[in-house]
C-alpha cells in the first residue's frame, strides 16, 4: 500500500507516494545521517534521473547495500 506525504522541494509543495517499508527505511538513513527527510529528499531530487519516488527507492536501496 502506498502512502503519500506532501513535501516542499525549492520551494513548491509536492507529494511523494512510497510503500510504508520505504518510508520506514527513508526515516532510519534520516536518523543514521543526523539529518531530516527533507533534506534526503531534497538532495534526492537535485541528483534525480527518472521519478522523485523511483530515485528515492534506489537511494534507499544504494545506501543499504553499502553497509
Amino acid at each position: 500500500m502506498l502512502i503519500k506525504k506532501s513535501i516542499t522541494l525549492k520551494k513548491h509543495r509536492t507529494s511523494l507516494s512510497l510503500e510504508k517499508d520505504f518510508w520506514e527505511a527513508l526515516n532510519k538513513i534520516a536518523e543514521n545521517e543526523n539529518s531530516s527527510i527533507q533534506s534526503l529528499i531534497s538532495e534526492i531530487d537535485i541528483n534525480r534521473k527518472s521519478s522523485l519516488a523511483s530515485s528515492t527507492r534506489v537511494f534507499i536501496l544504494q545506501y543499504y547495500k553499502q553497509i
